[in-house]
């Protein structure tokens, strides 16, 4: 997870977080800074969650959590080290991490795509916050329409609306041109 601090208005302070809903790390800051901010008393902090894929490579159809962690540290020993640590500091935040069986390495451009739309009607950082809940902890097969649908409808979505923003073709411009770039960021 990456923060920049782009502007200060006279009362606001904007900061543009860069994370992706695969990062484990970026769940834990995520909730550190909700925490952070609800403790602090000076100006106005808006914060703006900015698209970064940890693995644009992962197919469309995901994979399996284990082969996934496998490939990329490969070491049981240190995969076992790195996820026991990641629940025990998620624990102190209020994350209960699952890296069970069902636990499925998604491609998360789709997610985005549905994040840069919840920003824009206002509620980007309570789905950034279920995505990541349904990913970590629920273990939901985020790559999956019918899941995403049931997601966006608990933010009032029909499932012909979650559709229609994706597949990830109709991404819009400026949102194509912001994902390399924020990946350089982080």
């Amino acid at each position: 997870m990456a923060l920049k601090l782009f502007a200060m208005k006279k009362d606001v302070i904007t900061v543009h977080v860069v994370s992706d809903v695969a990062c484990p790390w970026c769940y834990i800051g995520k909730r550190r800074l909700a925490t952070a901010l609800e403790q602090w008393k000076g100006k106005t902090v808006e914060v703006t969650w900015c698209p970064y894929q940890l693995d644009p490579n992962i197919p469309a159809s995901g994979l399996d959590g284990h082969t996934y962690l496998l490939r990329k540290f490969g070491d049981l020993e240190r995969i076992h080290e790195m996820t026991e640590r990641l629940k025990a500091l998620g624990a102190i935040e209020g994350i209960n991490f699952n890296f069970g069986d069902k636990w499925l390495a998604v491609n998360t451009l789709a997610l985005h795509q549905l994040l840069h739309v919840a920003r824009d009607a206002g509620y980007g950082t309570l789905l950034k916050e279920r995505f990541f809940k349904a990913y970590f902890e629920e273990n939901l097969p985020l790559n999956n329409l019918e899941v995403l649908q049931g997601i966006m409808g608990e933010f009032g979505w029909e499932p012909s609306t979650t559709k229609k923003f994706l597949p990830i073709k109709l991404l819009p411009l400026p949102y194509n041109k912001k994902l390399p770039i924020t990946n350089n960021w982080g």
